[in-house]
């Protein structure tokens, strides 16, 4: 069965006030969270056939951190549509994947990405520290039954990581 991987962007730089929201860069505890992420990707064969990415600076530097992990570089396709997104914006574009795709990696923006995520989890005892809170370069992994009815058709919450939860982690 497929997988979906939903990461929120790593922590964004707020110094410049004069910087677009769009145009934020990571903040230095974002630069050292999203490899960390990539390193667990690794370590756990979650290696992703393709990334959906968020335009905004702080979402393509994430991914840039977290590909140095990787072995093999996957599909990735930058989509402006995915700033801070809907969640049903988000389901629209994953609805739209092809069936072929056996793990999809989103890159997306909170408030839209926790809803989703919430969404797809339901409740449960393993949806309960998602529904706390989905902090920056959090990530959450689904087995879904296909992408053209994702949302409909249950998804099963299969882990939760935070970069605090991850060897190596400091802040």
């Amino acid at each position: 069965m497929p997988e979906l991987l939903l990461l929120r962007h790593a922590k964004s730089d707020w110094k410049d006030r004069r910087l677009d929201d769009f145009d934020r860069p990571l903040a230095p505890r974002g630069r050292r969270a999203a490899p960390l992420i990539g390193r667990y990707l690794a370590s756990q064969g979650l290696e992703p056939d393709l990334v959906l990415c968020s335009t905004a600076q702080r979402a393509a530097e994430t991914l840039d951190l977290v590909l140095t992990a990787l072995a093999s570089r996957p599909e990735i396709s930058y989509l402006k549509t995915l700033y801070l997104a809907p969640p049903s914006r988000l389901l629209a574009v994953l609805r739209r994947q092809s069936p072929d795709r056996s793990r999809i990696l989103l890159i997306a923006h909170n408030p839209g990405l926790h809803h989703l995520a919430l969404d797809l989890a339901g409740s449960g005892p393993a949806a309960a520290s998602l529904a706390e809170k989905y902090p920056t370069a959090a990530l959450a992994r689904f087995r879904v039954s296909d992408w053209a009815g994702l949302g409909e058709a249950p998804a099963t919450l299969l882990d939760f990581v935070r970069p605090r939860d991850l060897p190596g982690h400091r802040d």
